[in-house]
């Protein structure tokens, strides 16, 4: 399909901010009602990934809706439902660094999923606006009586709460469940890094549990680790790092969690960033950055770490050791090494800058080990019956 309306960075010519619009990919005119969606990303403090990702798929709306002859502010139910089966029957278009051909490629059900997610949070949006009708906000969901809560939720009194909306349109898929690694990967994946950097980066992610984002989001002023920080202002003991949201990196990686946080790290992760450090000063550009990731290797030099090189990083990493290896996982493996060495839930919590409890239910994985002694335990029981 070719794209009527795509998005687009927009770098200001002032101050250099960039953002994402939404524009006529003929005429290159911005979609007035999407750049203002858009903008309100930005003000509920939505991080630049969410802007892009959420300016790609209303423009996916849009393009569907010009090549079906829809007005996109009344859709009916059966066009938003022929919209969901068409994100997975619809091969994807290639992308433009493809050099060859390669397979067909199709929308899996949980990316439709996401999809429909964001077309229905802009219709809502621009209802509240004036822009939709209500009655199309309408057809977004529908009454669903919850027969399973989650741990915590509650009902009511007369259990009136059981009651909620749910999206009319969404695929129902299998959950993926949450990868982690083991100790061993780990230390294969530390040893077969090429670079004193690329070593740091992946024993911090394994050993703190923080978020890509934040790790390269970090500041040089967030690395406090000597026995004691009180000679910069810092009461916290031991050597640890701040994790601050900051809107103005210049990479825009920003931390997910709003909240302050400090988290404890040991002395072989402070030994690995001592190597880095020896690294990083043979590198002049680099020896100015606040930022603790910079580029070391390629051009230009000394600016800070961008999401898409890390990720590159780790795909090649993942080629080397022959097993998947992606940032996420060491932040799981880390948040399950805890639970299962009996580290309070609440203290798991906090390490990992979680907002709900309802949050920690995904990271307790029972590994092979476990699961096999639990099934002999119960065999001996039944042996001495």
């Amino acid at each position: 399909m070719d794209a009527d309306f795509m998005a687009e960075r927009a770098v200001s010519p002032v101050t250099g901010v960039v953002r994402w619009v939404v524009v006529d990919a003929g005429s290159f005119d911005l979609h007035a009602e999407a750049v203002a969606f858009l903008a309100s990303l930005r003000a509920r403090g939505c991080s630049p990934n969410t802007e892009r990702a959420y300016a790609g798929r209303v423009a996916l709306y849009f393009s569907y809706c010009q090549i079906r002859r829809l007005d996109w502010r009344t859709p009916g139910f059966l066009d938003l439902a022929r919209l969901q089966k068409w994100l997975v029957e619809t091969p994807v278009p290639p992308r433009a660094d493809q050099v060859r051909p390669g397979s067909v490629r199709y929308r899996s059900q949980g990316t439709a999923n996401a999809i429909m997610t964001v077309v229905g949070e802009f219709l809502r949006f621009a209802a509240v606006h004036g822009w939709v009708p209500v009655d199309t906000t309408a057809l977004l969901s529908q009454p669903k009586l919850l027969r399973f809560t989650p741990p915590g939720f509650d009902t009511g009194e007369l259990g009136q709460r059981r009651q909620v909306e749910a999206a009319a349109f969404r695929f129902r898929v299998t959950e993926p469940g949450y990868e982690d690694l083991s100790g061993e990967q780990i230390r294969r994946m530390i040893d077969a890094a090429p670079s004193a950097r690329d070593r740091f980066l992946i024993a911090l992610l394994a050993c703190t549990g923080l978020r890509i984002g934040e790790a390269l989001g970090l500041h040089r002023g967030d690395m406090h680790l000597l026995a004691s920080s009180r000679v910069v202002g810092c009461g916290v003991e031991g050597p640890h790092v701040h994790v601050r949201r900051r809107t103005d990196n210049p990479n825009r990686a920003l931390a997910k969690s709003r909240q302050h946080r400090f988290v404890p790290v040991t002395a072989d992760l402070v030994a690995l960033y001592t190597d880095y450090q020896y690294e990083r000063d043979r590198v002049a550009e680099a020896v100015e950055s606040e930022m603790v990731f910079v580029n070391l290797f390629r051009q230009p030099l000394g600016r800070a770490m961008s999401y898409p090189n890390a990720k590159e990083m780790f795909d090649r990493l993942a080629r080397t050791v022959e097993h998947a290896c992606r940032p996420h996982m060491l932040r799981h493996s880390a948040a399950t090494r805890w639970l299962r060495d009996g580290v309070d839930r609440d203290v798991v919590q906090r390490l990992l800058g979680h907002a709900s409890p309802l949050s920690m239910e995904r990271y307790r994985h029972v590994n092979d080990a476990e699961a096999r002694a639990a099934v002999e335990r119960v065999g001996s029981l039944k042996e001495r019956r």
